[in-house]
């Protein structure tokens, strides 16, 4: 992928494309637009780094759990009262529950409050982050938000180290939805939210003591791709940590990402096209697929940028080569 992205740099997009092979021109193209954007800053919490919510709907009684070598996430169903009545969701799920999550941490960050604000602000950057807000997508992110309402979270630390904690939702309350804003001067838009919602305390301190800054500019390119997006997050949460080369098996990396997955040899096809798609959006990536399953190499952040609990986000920040 770091040949993909000095091409770019060396003799532009088209001459790029020109040069790589057929099924790898739409990696050009993200690897293209990454790189000539500026970009704000995108926050996740660490441990969205290690594991991650479900890629497909799950029952709406089951709990999803999802180990790691040094945590395990569990996020039970829970309930919710909308017009009066109790209704049960099930635990959030796909890229618009991630997407939607990548908002509200990004806020609560920028702003240092667990108060995160929704109207026009959710709704100018979903558009800015490629995720369409009418017709079925529309009704999923609903859906999505609803459910990361309804449910709780728990990241369990094996070891007992680092910033984990135990039975907290991720929002206090629920989303407010307003059907549609316009005036006889405009048509009327929909619009997906009113007022503000909270993030729970654990989740919110969790969120301050350990955050993993994101380029903005990449989660747009892969804003509809669930794997795409965990693997960047993971990429951007271990690469830079390393000191030396990391060998992670296929079998850890199933593990990991193959929910959905039964068979190993499935998951392998699928994963490496999903790893060369997060390569692409992330040039300071190091890493290369082998016939044992993936090699890490220590990289530079996809953003070059101190996160403090209070934390001016609004600057842009223009992407560098990776040395």
């Amino acid at each position: 992928m770091a040949d993909m992205h000095r091409l770019i740099d060396l003799h532009g997009r088209e001459e790029a494309k020109s040069r790589v092979d057929g099924k790898d021109r739409h990696l050009v193209d993200l690897a293209a637009n990454v790189m000539e954007r500026e970009s704000g800053v995108g926050i996740t919490y660490s441990g969205f780094g290690i594991t991650s919510l479900p890629h497909r709907q799950i029952g709406t009684e089951e709990i999803w759990e999802r180990p790691s070598d040094n945590i395990t996430l569990v996020i039970a169903p829970g309930t919710m009262r909308i017009s009066s009545q109790i209704q049960k969701f099930g635990v959030p799920y796909g890229s618009r529950a991630r997407m939607i999550l990548l908002y509200l941490q990004t806020q609560a960050l920028r702003t240092g409050s667990p108060e995160v604000e929704l109207g026009p602000s959710l709704n100018a950057w979903m558009k800015r982050m490629n995720v369409p807000l009418g017709g079925k997508s529309r009704d999923l992110i609903r859906e999505q938000a609803n459910r990361l309402s309804a449910c709780t979270l728990t990241f369990y630390y094996h070891n007992r180290l680092g910033h984990g904690f135990e039975k907290d939702s991720i929002i206090k309350g629920g989303f407010s939805f307003a059907d549609s804003i316009g005036n006889e001067q405009q048509p009327r838009q929909p619009r997906l939210w009113e007022d503000s919602v909270r993030l729970g305390d654990l989740f919110f301190r969790a969120l301050m003591d350990s955050p993993v800054p994101l380029l903005e500019a990449a989660l747009r390119e892969i804003s509809n791709k669930s794997m795409a997006l965990d693997i960047y997050i993971w990429l951007a949460y271990l690469l830079p940590t390393l000191a030396q080369d990391k060998h992670i098996e296929w079998k850890a990396l199933h593990k990991q990402f193959g929910a959905g997955f039964d068979v190993e040899r499935f998951f392998r096809r699928h994963f490496i096209e999903q790893v060369k798609t997060a390569a692409a959006v992330y040039p300071e990536a190091r890493l290369s697929v082998a016939d044992h399953g993936l090699i890490l190499s220590p990289s530079h952040p996809p953003i070059d940028t101190k996160i403090h609990p209070v934390f001016a986000l609004d600057r842009t920040t223009k992407h560098k080569e990776s040395q």
